[in-house]
């Protein structure tokens, strides 16, 4: 069933049809395991059945390049973020490929937090960057449907919009009035969900020295000059 999924995902729109994207699965193990802490063992990562990493990976066609007396020019920025979109969009169409057979998925961001680490892990050498986890597994129960903001509040056309505060405000009132929103609040000793968001769950202090990190990985894996 996974060689069908991603099977089913490649077919996705991708850069000049390169295919700069692996995808690495963890099943059980120590190896395991040991992903699951650099996610900070988040119940996503040790209660599904799989995670897949998936990367932007310029490594093989960079060498099939050279095998093919071309020359390759894709150990830089634009080709990093060539790659990198192209995984995501691999990474959301094995999303949907899962849940249409009836799989539950849950992205798991922290893969950027630990990039480095995980590369390591996973043996990733040059031109491979991990960029999207995703857990994999069927799920317990149906779940509860999480709030998002109405779709004017990202649609626009033409050009996009000078709002005002109230339009603002209002474009917000989806997540603000989400109940669960509401405990999230209390729970945190917080007056707002924005407080939430910019103080506690990424904030400042935390947002640039992962950059900092993040920068410097990309340059040992010769993306950045």
């Amino acid at each position: 069933m996974l060689r069908e999924i991603v099977g089913e995902a490649m077919r996705a729109p991708n850069t000049g049809n390169m295919q700069t994207y692996s995808v690495v699965y963890s099943r059980k193990g120590e190896a395991r395991k040991a992903l699951e802490a650099l996610h900070f063992n988040q119940p996503a990562s040790t209660g599904a059945d799989l995670l897949l990493t998936v990367c932007a990976d310029f490594n093989h066609f960079t060498r099939w390049c050279r095998l093919s007396d071309a020359d390759p020019g894709y150990d830089n920025f634009l080709s990093f973020t060539s790659a990198m979109t192209d995984a995501v969009i691999l990474a959301q169409q094995i999303v949907t490929a899962a849940e249409l057979r009836g799989l539950g998925t849950c992205y798991l961001g922290t893969v950027t937090y630990n990039a480095p680490e995980i590369a390591a892990l996973l043996e990733l050498p040059e031109l491979v960057v991990p960029v999207a986890c995703l857990a994999i597994g069927w799920p317990a129960d149906d779940g509860v449907e999480s709030e998002r903001l109405d779709v004017d509040a990202i649609l626009f056309e033409d050009h996009y919009p000078q709002l005002s505060d109230d339009e603002i405000r209002k474009n917000y009132e989806a997540k603000d009035l989400y109940g669960p929103n509401e405990k999230f609040i209390k729970e945190n000793g917080k007056q707002t969900l924005a407080q939430v968001f910019a103080e506690i769950r990424y904030p400042r202090s935390t947002n640039e020295p992962i950059s900092d990190k993040l920068l410097a990985y990309l340059k040992t894996a010769r993306f950045l000059k």
